[in-house]
């Protein structure tokens, strides 16, 4: 039994008003962005995946090729910023007795495993916060102790999660990401390009 149980939190609840849509429906491959990044953290060192739902709940929940084995919470909250999802997703990886959380917003889908598997590897070594970077930027998934959930939970939605990075900068460690990890999709051109 692995002594560390980590969840992995995928944020699935904006409604990608640029986008025109959820951007947890985009097709990706043989599947959909939010199918991609289950599949992600379907991997060794991960015991569980979160997916927190907000905006078209119940269609992204029908369409996007869910995994049966994923837990499904919706964030009721959603419109008042991606950290209330982030709350929702600790909600119920706490339930699950997580010693750790992976967070990642779906529209981060070209992270390659091997990032992950780095995030993971700090965490297993003791990091309280551990984040991959590629070009000199932060990228995703963030990996974050049980010992962080509390500052979690008490930053500003205005800050999110950068706010718990920004307060104490020596407790977080950084391992080599891909160029992935920091790619963002938010407009029709960048998923074009993605897909390219």
């Amino acid at each position: 039994m692995d002594p560390m149980r980590v969840v992995a939190i995928v944020l699935a609840a904006g409604e990608g008003r640029r986008m025109g849509g959820p951007k947890a429906l985009l097709p990706l491959g043989d599947g959909t962005f939010l199918s991609r990044a289950c599949d992600l953290f379907a991997r060794a060192g991960v015991a569980s995946v979160v997916v927190v739902l907000g905006a078209e709940a119940e269609r992204v929940r029908a369409q996007a090729g869910i995994p049966a084995a994923a837990t499904v919470a919706v964030n009721d909250r959603w419109r008042d910023g991606m950290l209330t999802s982030v709350w929702a997703g600790l909600d119920a990886a706490e339930g699950q007795g997580a010693d750790a959380v992976l967070l990642h917003p779906v529209d981060h889908p070209l992270v390659d495993p091997a990032t992950i598997d780095r995030v993971l590897g700090a965490l297993r070594s003791a990091a309280a916060i551990a984040v991959p970077t590629w070009g000199g930027r932060r990228g995703h998934p963030g990996g974050f102790q049980s010992t962080v959930f509390a500052a979690l939970r008490a930053a500003s939605p205005d800050r999110g999660a950068r706010a718990v990075l920004a307060e104490d900068p020596g407790r977080v460690v950084h391992v080599t990401g891909d160029p992935g990890c920091v790619t963002g999709i938010d407009t029709p051109e960048d998923y074009r390009r993605a897909l390219s």
